[in-house]
């Protein structure tokens, strides 16, 4: 049985048995002398159902976590004993092209006989495996399913219970997210220390010319090392800040005008479509600034004079700031919303205008959102990639000139992650000091953010 088959069936499994539940509770309710549960008929049935659905779920989790490696090794034994395998090197080839000729990635005329016959008795065992795995998930979810039905009684607590379960997911929930964000971190942390082991933090965070090309022989010329991240950082403040100045004012503005000013037709009209801009991809967004923005400034460069690039950080910031007005607009709009009727109500009574309640009252009031809003514009901005691939180029140029091209630092990862170079050379390890390098820059955003947001908040009882 499939994985998704069996997953299925558990969910069915479980809304039976919480109509079952529900349906059990109002029978005792109704049997009963005072007619009174603990708790309402439905965390009856939500007890019920998380009974049944929780304990096969969590075998099938971990069944497929510890049979793949066990099956694999079942496979294997025989085929490292007769070819005399006794590196892990080798032993994880073998592996990798067991799993290739399992998923039909390997040519038929390349196959070893020896990994043809452990591919087989792979398949023999996992077949047999996932008949046991159904069985056994199967047979614990009706399991649990008939012994919460028999503990129903009017005084079970069935709701402390539901919301013990749920707190505990929660829990987990949010242990997982902090685990997974040490996670990201350890791993940047860890290949950068690689990469300043052979490049110097110095000459990386202080280094006026990023050329990444590193030999591969030693008799290859034309490939210099410099990596000083000045350029690519100038590059990414750059257009990220020209997508800034265009994304805050028309954002906030517009969230203002459909919050105060517009009917409620037109905002229901315009809000939507305002909204579609998020929606559209950005490689459309980078055909765009390239066919159409770039040759549009050149051309307009050119009758007054001034050189402008084909390539320009203008064409990217330009129509990377369209592209973020959405994030703007839409939450500074949700948030402005929120802030109570009482104040506007207040302000006018004493006298002030509409134009003085939104600035003294209203936008205090909703700056905590407000903020929020940029800093999710401002990290779209920083982390976006094809426009600028498109419409900026990638060249690491020192310079504060909208006009010329220019690169981010996103984009440096991709392209250095990208061809033959070894992982452990100082080209591909760069990437992911750029990458820490990113996410300080972005934390002490947050905290400049923070900051701000607790000196000018307004609080309100």
């Amino acid at each position: 049985m499939s994985l998704p088959l069996l997953v299925t069936l558990i969910l069915l499994l479980s809304s039976l048995t919480y109509w079952l539940g529900c349906r059990r509770a109002f029978m005792l309710a109704r049997q009963s002398l005072s007619g009174k549960l603990h708790s309402r008929p439905y965390y009856y049935g939500v007890l019920a159902g998380l009974w049944c659905g929780l304990p096969s779920l969590a075998v099938v989790v971990v069944w497929h976590l510890a049979a793949e490696p066990l099956l694999i090794r079942m496979a294997m034994d025989g085929v490292a004993a007769a070819k005399g395998i006794s590196s892990p090197d080798q032993a994880n080839l073998l592996v990798n092209d067991l799993r290739n000729l399992v998923a039909g990635t390997m040519m038929a005329h390349k196959v070893d006989p020896l990994i043809q016959a452990a591919a087989d008795q792979y398949l023999g065992m996992r077949r047999i495996s996932d008949l046991a795995l159904a069985t056994v998930a199967l047979s614990t979810a009706l399991a649990g399913a008939c012994l919460l039905l028999k503990r129903i009684r009017p005084t079970l607590r069935a709701r402390n219970q539901v919301e013990r379960v749920i707190k505990v997911v929660l829990t987990l929930c949010s242990t997982l997210a902090v685990f997974i964000t040490i996670g990201i971190v350890l791993s940047v942390l860890l290949e950068s220390i690689r990469f300043f082991q052979q490049v110097s933090p110095t000459d990386f965070l202080f280094g006026f010319k990023w050329s990444p090309q590193m030999a591969i022989r030693a008799d290859q010329t034309g490939s210099s090392g410099s990596f000083g991240a000045i350029p690519v950082l100038v590059g990414t403040f750059l257009i990220s800040g020209i997508a800034m100045v265009i994304a805050v004012p028309l954002g906030l503005m517009s969230a203002i005008y459909l919050s105060e000013y517009a009917g409620a037709r037109f905002r229901a009209a315009v809000k939507p479509l305002l909204e579609i801009l998020a929606g559209v991809p950005t490689v459309v967004y980078g055909f765009f600034a390239a066919l159409v923005v770039a040759p549009a400034i050149k051309d307009l460069g050119a009758m007054v004079g001034l050189p402008v690039a084909s390539e320009s950080a203008l064409a990217a910031g330009l129509v990377m700031g369209i592209m973020i007005i959405p994030f703007v607009s839409s939450l500074s709009d949700d948030v402005i919303n929120a802030v109570p009727q009482s104040l506007r109500d207040g302000s006018y009574g004493l006298g002030a205008t509409k134009s003085e309640t939104i600035k003294l009252v209203i936008l205090p009031a909703a700056l905590p959102g407000i903020v929020g809003s940029i800093l999710l514009a401002v990290s779209r901005a920083i982390g976006e990639t094809m426009i600028v691939v498109m419409a900026a180029g990638m060249a690491a140029n020192l310079t504060f000139n909208p006009f010329k091209a220019a690169t981010t630092v996103t984009v440096q990862i991709v392209t250095l992650l990208v061809g033959d170079q070894e992982f452990d050379s100082p080209k591909t390890l760069a990437a992911f000091a750029l990458g820490l390098l990113l996410f300080i820059v972005t934390l002490a955003l947050n905290v400049i953010a923070l900051y701000v947001v607790r000196k000018y908040r307004e609080e309100y009882e």
